[in-house]
């Protein structure tokens, strides 16, 4: 099988994330499929000095939100998972809950039932015992919540390399090992 990632963009601040993902998955010859949110479309025009055309460009395929029969919808479309970079509160919600109302929530909810890997990268601050309770409900679902925390002890000196790290490690956990991670005690033989 071809690797393969479904790759969601939300419109949660840090599209940087899920832009550098696809940057590092297509640099590995990974097979991508994009979903952005409206939302996402929105954010990408604040925060980046790219425009939706260039990143949508990254993917290998692009589906558009409101496709719920779209290839990725299905459990029979076989990928190594999901990653959802950022990922807002409102979509963290949607998969706990089960409203598969777009292709990205529909994604996520498939990646799910058939126990594939889906890395939420959650982006809010502060959270209140609402956003909480659905970051336990969607890891007893199988998810894997992993926030952009950035490891300082690899002394980032630029905002790209804070994200390539945090990058990396949520890559790592579907086995791939990304450029720019400096792993804590690498190679000092302890």
């Amino acid at each position: 099988m071809t690797r393969r990632l479904v790759v969601g963009i939300t419109g949660a601040s840090g599209v940087v994330y899920g832009v550098r993902v696809l940057e590092l998955l297509r640099d590995a010859g990974i097979e991508t499929h994009l979903v952005l949110t409206r939302s996402a479309v929105l954010t990408i025009g604040h925060e980046l000095e790219r425009k939706v055309d260039e990143i949508r460009a990254l993917a290998s395929v692009v589906h558009p939100l409101s496709d719920v029969g779209a290839s990725i919808a299905s459990g029979s479309f076989r990928t190594d998972g999901m990653i959802v970079a950022p990922c807002s509160m409102h979509t963290l919600a949607a998969v706990a809950t089960g409203n598969c109302d777009n292709l990205l929530t529909r994604a996520a909810d498939v990646t799910l039932k058939e126990r594939r890997r889906l890395v939420l990268m959650v982006r809010e601050t502060p959270l209140h015992l609402g956003h909480l309770r659905n970051m336990a409900a969607v890891t007893e679902m199988g998810a894997i919540v992993a926030p952009p925390v950035p490891g300082f002890y690899a002394r980032p000196q630029t905002v790209a390399e804070l994200v390539d790290h945090t990058v990396g490690r949520a890559l790592d956990l579907f086995g791939l090992d990304a450029p720019g991670v400096t792993r804590w005690r690498e190679g000092e033989g302890r």
